[in-house]
């Protein structure tokens, strides 16, 4: 049998309906962000990356650097294999220690990922909790819907930030069943974000445990980077809060925080946690550097808003279609694969602008987009020329504006 003739068959497949991705290859320059070098062929050798969840730029930040450095001094660069073969980093606990002050939780704990985090934290949930229902948002990211797969439990779908439907959908379960609901806070590819204090009356209401991901809002919200939880002061009523390391803290990893107990029976029953090599000594402590200085620094957060409104003017001011929404993340539709890509490319080539196509599964067909995620590193020179370039290349792709 021809495998590699099936695969060719399916990619090609993928390319015609304008759906395969190419990858940029990029090499960021400490320093330099949000300047990166491109490796491409018919890219210029500097361009300006836009689409960036590195948020604040903190994996360019100096104190952040620095704590990296001098742990991979004192520790070396791996941890050595799992937590429980290799032994706990002092660094684990410590950043651990770090994020349950955070959320204002008794514990938390890290996994290799946010992607892990989720898949390993809901699997385990919805597998050991006896007659367990996992209740999600229609539009949770890949890594809770995988995680719920591998629950193996009974799993219910409810319309995206629609707490009525939520209700409805927790009333018609059997009352002394373990009910578990799945929410984002800010969703990525559109930006909005959820009515957070509604989903949770609505789950205190049927007795269900929140699960809420928090991984585009971390860093970002709230006085001390907390989330939109920690914002609207909602954090003491939310079970568990599942973060990341590798967005707007610059580093790579991902947590759950909550109970003392929560903690314990996921590091003690998820194999996602269990069988996969712990973070390197010298990640978590960049990552405890970050979580501190954005505890106590506003600075970054405030330029970061002011470029978002910014660019969300200079749009409006050409007529570009964005979403509207409350969040840093600004999707300009596109509503094309094909053109979706073509415009990436010319932004790349001919203007220096680095942008990722969003097409389909990561969003619906029909509703492909490029999206923005401007951050306080960004000068307002690089707002003028990206709105410049995309005013130019509108007219010249003949996609519709928005009217005003």
């Amino acid at each position: 049998m021809d495998f590699d003739a099936m695969f060719a068959a399916q990619l090609e497949a993928l390319k015609e309906e304008g759906n395969y991705r190419i990858f940029a290859e990029l090499e960021r320059e400490c320093g330099e962000f949000p300047r990166a070098r491109s490796h491409d062929d018919g890219a210029p050798d500097k361009v300006t990356v836009w689409c960036s969840n590195d948020y604040l730029g903190m994996g360019q930040n100096a104190v952040v650097r620095q704590a990296m450095k001098d742990a991979v001094d004192a520790c070396g660069t791996g941890a050595g294999g799992t937590r429980n073969i290799s032994g706990t980093a002092r660094h684990h606990v410590a950043l651990e220690g770090e994020l349950a002050e955070l959320h204002g939780k008794e514990a938390a704990l890290l996994f290799t990922s946010g992607y892990v985090s989720n898949w390993a934290a809901l699997s385990t949930l919805g597998s050991r909790l006896p007659d367990a229902v996992i209740l999600s948002d229609a539009l949770n990211h890949a890594s809770m819907i995988e995680g719920m797969r591998h629950a193996r439990c009974q799993k219910v779908i409810w319309k995206h930030n629609d707490p009525e439907d939520l209700d409805r959908k927790l009333a018609a379960l059997p009352a002394n069943a373990p009910k578990i609901v799945a929410f984002e806070s800010v969703y990525s590819m559109d930006g909005d974000i959820c009515p957070m204090e509604e989903i949770i009356e609505v789950a205190e209401k049927h007795g269900a445990m929140t699960y809420l991901d928090e991984v585009h809002a971390v860093g970002l919200y709230g006085p001390r980077g907390g989330g939109i939880s920690e914002k609207r002061g909602l954090a003491h009523r939310i079970d568990l809060i599942e973060g990341t390391l590798g967005k707007a803290f610059g580093c790579v990893g991902g947590y759950i925080s909550g109970s003392a107990a929560l903690c314990d029976f996921i590091r003690s029953f998820a194999s996602g946690f269990i069988f996969t090599t712990a973070l390197p000594p010298a990640v978590a402590a960049a990552a405890q550097a970050s979580i501190a200085h954005l505890k106590v620094s506003d600075t970054e957060r405030r330029q970061q808003r002011r470029q978002v409104a910014r660019l969300r003017a200079e749009l409006d001011k050409r007529g570009i279609p964005h979403l509207d929404n409350a969040s840093h993340i600004i999707p300009v539709m596109i509503k094309d694969p094909v053109k979706c890509r073509q415009l990436a490319d010319i932004l790349m080539r001919d203007y220096g602008i680095y942008v990722q196509p969003i097409n389909y599964p990561t969003v619906p067909k029909g509703t492909e987009r490029l999206r923005f995620t401007p951050g306080p590193l960004h000068t307002d020179a690089d707002i003028n020329h990206l709105v410049e370039a995309l005013s130019v290349l509108w007219k010249q792709c003949a996609i519709a504006h928005a009217v005003a």
